[in-house]
């Protein structure tokens, strides 16, 4: 039963979901949260980790949720059901590719599913900054500002508006990533 609800789970979630990875963490969350498999902060945790190894972060938080409550069957499931999605509807655009995009109707498709897609971008960006800097789970939770989230994101916003300002490039993720994984070391001990 369990490994058919993985599937089910990340294959809905990865076929009603738009944007990419970050467009489906607002599924995944609700998903995850309401079947009770993980708390919030367990999932806040692998998102990190999802974010900070290699792969499409949707991919990398539905094999390390499977793979928690399932073992490697359930890792192998919960990838299978996110992936399958993208993998068909790639299969039939690649066959149907030019002709589709000439299509008036497919081209405003797609110009209303954008905007949506910066929507659950935002929102889901704002829910995690709230969580990580305010420990704010809902509008019930009272204000728990964790200062040292606040001082290592400034930290970070810093790091890279000096960068910027010095080389007049943006600094590289990987960069980014270490410093963050550095300083989240530093400041929340090993």
């Amino acid at each position: 039963m369990i490994y058919w609800l993985l599937f089910w789970t990340f294959f809905q979630a990865g076929a009603f979901s738009f944007g990419g990875g970050f467009g489906m963490i607002s599924i995944i969350r609700d998903q995850v949260l309401s079947h009770g498999w993980l708390t919030e902060e367990e999932l806040l945790n692998i998102i990190a980790v999802a974010e900070s190894t290699p792969g499409p972060i949707a991919v990398n938080i539905a094999t390390f949720v499977g793979a928690e409550q399932a073992g490697l069957l359930g890792s192998l499931l919960a990838t299978l059901g996110i992936v399958l999605p993208s993998f068909i509807i790639i299969l039939i655009i690649a066959a149907f590719a030019g002709r589709l995009m000439k299509y008036a109707p497919v081209q405003a498709f797609l110009g209303g599913i954008r905007p949506c897609v910066v929507g659950m971008i935002l929102a889901m960006s704002a829910i995690l900054l709230l969580q990580q800097t305010l420990d704010l789970g809902s509008v019930y939770d009272a204000l728990a500002p964790d200062l040292r989230a606040m001082i290592l994101l400034s930290g970070l916003f810093v790091i890279a508006a000096f960068y910027r300002r010095l080389t007049k490039k943006h600094p590289s993720p990987i960069v980014m990533i270490l410093i963050s994984a550095g300083l989240g070391m530093l400041f929340y001990g090993m």
